[in-house]
C-alpha cells in the first residue's frame, strides 16, 4: 500500500482546514488510513496531508469527482496548488 503526500496551499486558515471532517468523510470510504495532517510554521497557508492508500486509481478518479471539489472549497483548498507526491 503506497503512502501519499498532498501538500497545497489554503485560503480559510489552518485551524478551519485540520479540524474539517471532510478528509475522512472523502478518503475514508476509498480504504484510505493513517491520515495525518501537517502545517508549514513559518506559512500556516502551506499544508499538506499524508495517508496510505490502498488503491490509486480510485483515488485518482475520486478526486476528480463533484465531492472532491466541493470538500476542497470547504477545507479553503486552493486546487492549482495542488501536489500529489507518491511513495516509489
Amino acid at each position: 500500500m503506497p503512502t501519499v503526500i498532498g501538500h497545497h496551499d489554503i485560503s480559510k486558515g489552518k485551524d478551519h482546514w485540520l479540524s474539517s471532517p471532510k478528509r475522512e468523510e472523502l478518503f475514508g470510504p476509498l480504504g484510505v488510513t493513517n491520515i495525518r495532517t501537517f502545517v508549514n510554521p513559518e506559512k500556516p497557508t502551506q499544508v499538506a496531508v499524508l495517508m496510505d492508500v490502498p488503491d490509486m486509481d480510485a483515488l485518482q478518479a475520486a478526486m476528480q469527482t463533484e465531492a472532491a471539489a466541493e470538500a476542497m472549497d470547504h477545507d479553503g483548498v486552493l486546487p492549482e496548488t495542488l501536489v500529489i507526491l507518491v511513495e516509489e
